[in-house]
């Protein structure tokens, strides 16, 4: 059974106002053209594509009626983001909805005149996608999935309250990814709680199993994942090697405690590419997409899955169950 609290990702940008675009002018088309690249694949998660979906039905875009969405799925592969646009490029579409910083930056090479709005890039500026979070300029904007410095450091935080007496903390994380300056930030913030970070890394999801193993030979008793597309598009894997490992394990998507891990602490992305429907009906309307604030989050979801707790044999605080948006039993 999941409890769900209500929960509400507000943003620090409101406001967004419209001026003329006229290479985008909707009504040259009887159809709006959507590309949508998503970094993880269909099956895993089909539910992000819904949600844009359902946000583009509040502005009364009907998927199929008044307009095309063209999907694609990268796989939780870099690579396949250079070919995947070079599919949709020749469609022709109004906008780009692209996901992860990995698919932004390939995005940012290839498409230079079509607006793009990505979704879950951890810093804008770092990227290079925006030359400003306010004033975006160009054809990039949208939705950031962090909020300055120290989520990392919180997830942190939360498997030293859930096992205090752990010492060696793993870091799994990507090393074909865009996740570099992430993983300084767990290194520092898990040496800041005077524990002991051990990365283990990997390049395709062949790796996962040798990583577990490789962390059980160092002793590491408790795991902080750093989410890309690579992590994310094979979290039931990594959930289900923790649990063989018997590993404590905080992750930065609920979807990873949906699946059955532990603990996940961070904004709520399908609320993201919701939102994101937003940012494509004003492109279509006529605003520049330079003129669209980047949107960061400030609310994020807490997800605690006490059947997993009760597995490995933890109890959780219950100053921590009453923190979370969510509860699985």
């Amino acid at each position: 059974m999941i409890q769900r609290r209500p929960f509400c990702v507000t943003f620090l940008v409101a406001g967004l106002g419209a001026v003329p675009w006229p290479a985008v002018a909707q009504e040259t088309r009887k159809l709006a053209r959507i590309g949508f690249l998503e970094a993880g694949s269909a099956s895993a998660n089909q539910h992000f594509l819904d949600a844009f979906q359902n946000g583009l039905r509040e502005f009364g875009y009907l998927p199929g009626k008044t307009v095309v969405i063209d999907a694609r799925w990268a796989e939780g592969r870099a690579e396949n983001f250079p070919k995947l646009l070079a599919e949709l490029m020749p469609l022709r579409p109004d906008v780009i909805v692209v996901a992860s910083t990995l698919g932004a930056k390939a995005a940012k090479v290839v498409v230079t005149s079509t607006p793009v709005v990505f979704v879950g890039v951890a810093d804008p500026l770092e990227a290079g996608l925006v030359a400003n979070l306010a004033r975006p300029g160009g054809n990039f904007t949208g939705l950031s999935r962090v909020f300055g410095e120290g989520l990392i450091g919180k997830a942190a935080q939360l498997l030293e309250t859930i096992v205090p007496r752990a010492s060696r903390y793993a870091i799994l994380w990507n090393a074909d990814g865009a996740v570099e300056p992430r993983l300084r930030e767990a290194r520092a913030a898990i040496r800041t709680l005077g524990k002991t970070p051990l990365p283990f890394e990997v390049h395709g999801s062949a790796d996962f199993d040798n990583a577990f193993t490789a962390m059980r030979a160092a002793r590491a008793d408790a795991l902080l994942v750093i989410a890309d597309p690579l992590t994310l598009g094979h979290r039931q894997a990594i959930v289900e090697l923790a649990a063989r490992e018997r590993i404590p394990a905080v992750y930065e998507f609920a979807e990873f405690a949906r699946a059955g891990g532990l603990v996940a602490y961070s904004a709520d992305v399908p609320a993201l590419f919701q939102r994101a429907a937003l940012y494509v009906d004003k492109i279509l309307k006529g605003t520049p997409p330079g003129d669209l604030p980047v949107e960061q989050p400030n609310k994020f979801a807490l997800v605690v899955n006490l059947k997993t707790a009760k597995a490995l044999g933890l109890t959780i605080p219950q100053s921590l169950l009453l923190r979370a948006d969510e509860v699985i039993e």
